[in-house]
């Protein structure tokens, strides 16, 4: 893939500008991280180059001066929310994110239970936390939060929250998701910091939109185009503009809140310190960019990847038309179309020659690779076995897995497991190739080539099942499918 991010260049570039925001307080900055700190995989597809543990690997260059706060509702907890994308509830995310933090040297103070109340589901979790030598604090549902801002900045308000205490300058609020109450754990802390005579800074690191970037950048839209669940809408921050007759970019949620977010500030130290919802932002990921071209174009597959999405879980009753009408409008904001997708339109062209389910990728140099179901293989396997025999310079009549290592596969899944289909899936067929790759040379140049996978675009014709979907994410295959009508 073209790069267009300098990720060594934002890293400095970032971990300098939080240290500056630390020192605009008493040494002590609450910044709330938006988005993923690590596995960003969207930022690493519309930002060439982004590392998807970028917000990560410039939180090590500042370990010894941070510590991190983990956010969860309590009500996300009684409900068993689950994370889309790992397909694990929020409490078991906020345990993972713990043994992720912890086993890169990060320090993990707390976790914070929002919107408390007491049941069975909640202490279960407390233990669960105790037993990993967590401390666990509790903050409570605000009767007209946030407008009320009297009543919000009172005993009765923040006033009964718990006080999470904190020993590192820069305090890091994460959650398992949007909705976990980082911005009001963030705002309960500086009530509390004040009274004890600490003069506290709060500060937001969100990745997207990029502020200095256009409105209608690609990038900008391919953002909107992710949250389209969330209804989140890029807009003209109208606070920055006014205060400093610049323009800049922000979302509609973060603009809302701004004047209630002031007046909150205002109430507990008598001033704002910022003018804008820009001005709270510590993302420099704008400055990074060094390919505009090469970030809108990956940004514009990104967009059609997301309509696929939309409309994969529109077919699934998931969600309204409403979602996949959005979609269809921010691809005509970007200029675009399904048929810009070059490899969409490689793998239905293949279906109406072939009249079967078909597929196809778009390699780096942007040779296109087709492929078919077959007697021996699904759509996906064969569509990946082309790719890599090409990759490898292999003529396309060599068999690279030989019968000795699909035929007991083949037995296994017919005979003891009860499957009719005996066509081999992504998984088994690359288990296949790894087996005949003890014998076959070809078969190991196959196997040596699969890096090269990562970051090609691909198209199917059919519905994919989670199990391929997960082994084309883990080859690094950024993937659109059609849902089933049906």
């Amino acid at each position: 893939m073209k790069q267009g991010f300098n990720n060594k260049k934002y890293l400095k570039m970032q971990s300098k500008h939080i240290q500056e925001r630390i020192a605009q307080f008493d040494d002590k900055l609450y910044l709330e991280f938006g988005g993923k700190l690590f596995d960003d995989y969207h930022a690493s597809r519309v930002l060439p180059g982004f590392e998807p543990d970028s917000k990560l690997q410039m939180l090590m260059t500042m370990k010894d001066q941070a510590e991190i706060v983990i956010a969860i509702c309590a009500k996300d907890i009684e409900n068993n929310k689950i994370r889309g994308d790992l397909g694990i509830t929020y409490d078991e995310d906020v345990l993972r994110l713990i043994k992720e933090f912890q086993s890169r040297g990060l320090y993990v103070s707390s976790v914070v239970i929002t919107q408390y109340h007491h049941s069975k589901m909640i202490d279960r979790f407390k233990t669960k936390l105790k037993r990993r030598q967590i401390h666990v604090y509790q903050h409570y549902y605000i009767e007209g939060y946030p407008t009320n801002v009297k009543a919000i900045i009172s005993d009765q308000g923040f006033g009964k929250n718990d006080f999470i205490e904190t020993t590192k300058p820069l305090v890091v609020v994460t959650a398992p998701g949007p909705g976990s109450g980082k911005m009001a754990t963030c705002l309960s802390q500086l009530y509390h910091e004040y009274k004890h005579g600490i003069k506290a800074g709060y500060a937001k690191y969100e990745t997207f939109p990029i502020w200095n970037l256009d409105v209608n950048h690609p990038v900008n839209l391919a953002y909107e185009a992710a949250t389209a669940d969330l209804a989140d809408v890029n807009m003209i921050d109208p606070f920055h503009l006014q205060a400093y007759e610049k323009i800049t970019v922000n979302y509609n949620r973060d603009v809302e809140i701004f004047p209630v977010l002031k007046n909150i500030f205002e109430e507990i130290y008598g001033t704002c310190p910022y003018k804008s919802p820009t001005d709270m932002g510590v993302n420099m990921a704008g400055f990074a960019i060094e390919d505009d071209q090469a970030c809108c174009e990956a940004s514009q597959q990104e967009i059609i990847r997301r309509y696929f999405e939309s409309y994969t879980r529109y077919v699934k009753e998931q969600c309204s038309i409403d979602e996949v009408n959005k979609q269809t409008i921010i691809m005509e904001k970007a200029g675009i179309s399904i048929e810009d997708r070059k490899c969409v339109v490689a793998a239905r062209e293949k279906a109406k020659i072939t009249h079967s389910f078909s597929g196809a990728v778009e390699l780096a140099d942007g040779t296109m690779i087709t492929g078919k179901t077959t007697n021996f293989m699904g759509t996906v396997s064969n569509t990946v076995i082309n790719a890599l025999k090409h990759l490898a310079q292999l003529p396309d009549h060599e068999d690279v897995i030989s019968p000795q290592a699909f035929g007991p596969i083949q037995d296994l899944k017919t005979k003891y497991l009860g499957s009719v289909n005996p066509r081999l899936h992504i998984q088994e067929v690359l288990i296949a190739l790894s087996l005949s790759a003890v014998h076959n040379e070809e078969a190991q140049k196959a196997l040596d080539v699969i890096p090269q996978l990562r970051g090609c675009q691909a198209h199917f014709t059919c519905q994919l099942k989670v199990e391929d979907l997960s082994i084309l994410t883990q080859l690094g295959l950024e993937v659109t499918y059609e849902a089933d009508k049906r």
